[in-house]
């Protein structure tokens, strides 16, 4: 029997990747949403033309809502039957210093970052005896650098959250961390972006998407690792070079 998977942000990007990469697995996968569902419906149709025998479902939620949140977890469940693995992907990206920060600013980047994992977590653990959680921060949480500072907090917050979730969930239910780097460029500026960032970081380049999937393997294949973060960021969390 196939094993489900329910990514949040998975019509796109990084999530895109992950999803794409587990089907080729053989697992069946619950895409969320929230405005891309013209990309969400054409990436499912595309995996059940790749993987016939599998089970792909497209499911929306707002997640700066919470009522929208709550309802995600039992949708799935009507429709899936089981979640094996969540993974926490989903997050809005904004910069503003901490004295340009309106509350309604914080609010919602602290919704989508944190309260929403926070609810998929708590919801997940109540429905299933088992399974894996994967929550994404960034390697910023180790900085104090304010120019994202809500967003910042907000990943400081769910890795927080992470090693307590683990402690608590444990044995059954497994929850890990990844913190991305340098992986996509934003999606108005190019690859050279990310280039003239990376002169500045341990590894010299960017990483894409594959140190990623190799990451979510690694958290997926070994049964003994919870409460962990694995940083895919070439070094960045180490410092910048000269």
């Amino acid at each position: 029997m196939n094993k489900t998977a329910l990514i949040t942000g998975a019509a796109r990007r990084i999530g895109k990747a992950m999803a794409q990469h587990l089907a080729s697995q053989g697992w069946n996968i619950a895409i969320h949403y929230n405005r891309s569902e013209l990309e969400a419906r054409q990436f499912c149709d595309e995996l059940v033309g790749a993987y016939p025998n599998q089970q792909f479902e497209i499911f929306k939620a707002n997640l700066n809502l919470p009522n929208e949140v709550e309802l995600l977890i039992p949708q799935v469940i009507q429709k899936m039957q089981v979640i094996d693995l969540l993974i926490n992907n989903a997050s809005v990206f904004e910069p503003a210093q901490l004295g340009d920060t309106t509350t309604e600013f914080l609010d919602r980047q602290m919704n989508v970052n944190f309260k929403a994992p926070f609810i998929l977590m708590h919801d997940f653990a109540k429905s299933f005896k088992s399974g894996v959680i994967v929550n994404f921060v960034d390697t910023r949480i180790v900085t104090n650098q304010s120019n994202f500072a809500a967003y910042s907090i907000s990943k400081k917050a769910l890795w927080e959250l992470t090693k307590m979730a683990a402690l608590e969930f444990g044995p059954d239910i497994r929850v890990n961390a990844i913190a991305p780097g340098l992986t996509l460029p934003p999606e108005e500026k190019g690859e050279d972006y990310l280039l003239k960032l990376a002169e500045k970081i341990a590894m010299k380049r960017p990483g894409g998407l594959e140190p990623i999937l190799k990451s979510l393997d690694f958290i997926l294949n070994n049964d003994y690792l919870t409460g962990q973060l694995l940083f895919c960021d070439g070094g960045e969390n180490l410092g910048l070079t000269k």
